[in-house]
């Protein structure tokens, strides 16, 4: 069961603007702003985001997105149906702006 939801302070697209006060309450108070109820799926697409967050200090546009998500879970979750299932209308901004990252480059 995922914490209590608690808010942050956003800017005007709802991406944080601290990125260091990102919890998973918070992911899910984000996360009810776009009408998503995270599950342990979101869940392991956030965390390899952050992983990769991390390691590069960029949010990967979409197709880098589902490559990555390819490479790391395989072809299953990494293809573009699966996760606009998870994160609909643009997978790579959302998820970003869920996992408490910044908007990826040429993500409108």
């Amino acid at each position: 069961m995922p914490p209590p939801i608690q808010t942050a302070d956003v800017d005007n697209d709802g991406f944080l603007k601290d990125l260091s006060c990102w919890n998973e309450a918070i992911a899910c108070g984000i996360a009810q702003n776009d009408n998503i109820e995270l599950t342990p799926s979101h869940f392991e697409i956030i965390y390899l985001l952050r992983t990769f967050y991390q390691a590069h200090q960029v949010a990967p546009a979409n197709r880098p997105f589902v490559k990555m998500v390819q490479l790391a879970l395989g072809k299953d979750k990494g293809n573009s149906i699966y996760l606009m299932t998870l994160f609909p209308q643009s997978p790579a901004k959302l998820a970003a702006k869920i996992s408490g990252l910044p908007k990826p480059p040429n993500c409108f």
